[in-house]
């Protein structure tokens, strides 16, 4: 490892702006995108020690390279940074592994810019849940005019099947903890978060569903399960089952449109002016 003098006064030695440039013209990326795990390496330095050296944050980093006459480019705020590096820590390793040190170090920030940004590590994977899980989309794709019964809900299946399909699989993750480990404290945080917004969102959807005499009256949680159950199912199994029985997997489509029909046939009632359900080849 190569010597670079501590800096004084909050300046940010020659060496580690040369390191930053070299290490962005390697890459060929703008300068802001690379690491600072990349810029330790050029450096000949340890990531902590580069750390230290910027003074715990890459702002003073970002103004000397102004000050060079480099301008750095903008890069995502620190809250988006964290919600992206926070879900892949959920996809990779699972909720228990998401600490405030180990977040600032992979979204590259310090831990008190996570504390004035959220308040809480509870409040970031709140934030976390928001963006990867279907409950936003959902809430977003009934508070709008949609379909009849049937287009409606194929459209929701398709939401679902996207957010178990969307990287970083943080739903996945998710769920395979709530089957593992359904009392942990993670887990009733996600669900409390969660639970009371999906019975507002698809559970009101439904139960005005039932309450028009379009589906069964049935509890709408219930409901929810009947509905959710098989798509969540078939697609948290997808990447597996497919290595294995790839001849037999269906395309994304056609399983949302099986599960479409599945559903309605099982919960569905007849419309009195004969638009009801339309029955499939062999139903």
């Amino acid at each position: 490892m190569s010597s670079v003098t501590e800096p004084s006064g909050g300046h940010v030695p020659q060496a580690i702006i040369d390191a930053t440039l070299r290490a962005a013209r390697a890459r060929e990326v703008p300068v802001a995108d690379v690491t600072l795990r990349d810029i330790a390496h050029e450096a000949g330095i340890s990531r902590s020690t580069l750390l230290r050296r910027l003074g715990g944050t890459r702002h003073a980093l970002d103004e000397a390279l102004r000050a060079a006459g480099v301008e750095p480019g903008g890069r995502k705020p620190v809250r988006e940074r964290a919600i992206e590096a926070t879900g892949t820590l959920i996809s990779e390793h699972g909720l228990g592994t998401v600490t405030f040190e180990r977040v600032a170090a992979a979204a590259e920030c310090s831990v008190p810019s996570l504390y004035v940004t959220f308040g809480g590590r509870d409040e970031l994977l709140r934030a976390v849940f928001d963006r990867y899980s279907p409950i936003v989309d959902v809430e977003t794709f009934l508070a709008a005019p949609h379909g009849d019964l049937e287009d409606t809900v194929r459209r929701l299946y398709r939401l679902l099947a996207d957010a178990l399909e969307r990287e970083p699989r943080v739903l996945p993750a998710l769920l395979a903890e709530v089957f593992a480990r359904p009392g942990d404290g993670n887990v009733q945080l996600a669900f409390q978060s969660l639970t009371p917004r999906l019975l507002a969102g698809l559970g009101q959807w439904l139960a005005g569903e039932a309450a028009a005499g379009r589906i069964r009256d049935l509890p709408p949680m219930l409901l929810i399960q009947q509905m959710t159950g098989p798509v969540f199912l078939h697609f948290l199994l997808r990447p597996v089952t497919s290595r294995f029985a790839a001849a037999d997997m269906p395309a994304k489509e056609d399983a949302v449109e099986t599960f479409t029909h599945a559903f309605l046939r099982a919960v569905a009632l007849p419309a009195a002016d004969g638009g009801g359900p339309r029955e499939q080849p062999g139903g």
